[in-house]
């Protein structure tokens, strides 16, 4: 999969690890990625799944310090995140949402198959232990879309690695090493004008 990264992703990773913090951050992070997918979904569709991407996104801020604990470089473990996404979109039928081809979902499942296995992640249940006690709201499904289309935000033939875009614009394949001068104020969340370019990719 093709993901940007830039100081803003690295102080959020260091954000959600730190106590307190981590909350902020947290909630920051989840409304930005419910804002970002909703604008990529059909308008009338838009509020009818925001409650269910809200809880969804949350559940998965959990994955991605599981991740990261099991030791997976940063874009590594915000990857997973998006496939789990990715799998939702595809289970409900949400095409435009979709960041990658359909027929791209299997490859990537299989490049994180291990984490994915241990933590009882399917394609067909995206969230597995991370699923909350209580479940999340769910939203109505558009199955006729993977039929119809479009797939207008989905980039293929990254399947084989994490491609990273880092914040001069050059394109690499793997996670980047981790700066040593991380401000963790740079956070989305953590100060007023920390914006929105630490975004969903």
């Amino acid at each position: 999969m093709k993901l940007r990264q830039n100081l803003r992703h690295w102080a959020a990773k260091r954000a959600l690890t730190t106590p307190v913090l981590g909350g902020v951050v947290n909630d920051k992070l989840v409304d930005l990625h419910t804002r970002i997918f909703l604008e990529k979904a059909p308008e009338r569709r838009r509020e009818e799944r925001r409650d269910h991407l809200d809880e969804f996104f949350d559940a998965t801020m959990d994955t991605y310090v599981a991740a990261l604990r099991a030791g997976y470089p940063e874009a590594e473990a915000r990857e997973i995140t998006h496939l789990q996404a990715n799998f939702d979109f595809f289970e409900h039928g949400w095409a435009a949402m979709m960041e990658i081809p359909a027929a791209e979902l299997d490859d990537h499942y299989r490049r994180y198959e291990s984490f994915f296995r241990d933590h009882g992640i399917t394609i067909d249940d995206p969230l597995g232990v991370f699923r909350p006690a209580s479940g999340i709201v769910d939203a109505p499904a558009t199955p006729e879309a993977l039929d119809d289309g479009p797939f207008e935000n989905a980039v293929a033939g990254f399947a084989d690695d994490v491609y990273v875009e880092d914040g001069d614009g050059e394109l690499r394949q793997g996670s980047g090493a981790e700066p040593d001068d991380v401000d963790v104020s740079r956070a989305p969340g953590v100060a007023s004008d920390a914006t929105d370019d630490a975004s969903a990719d």
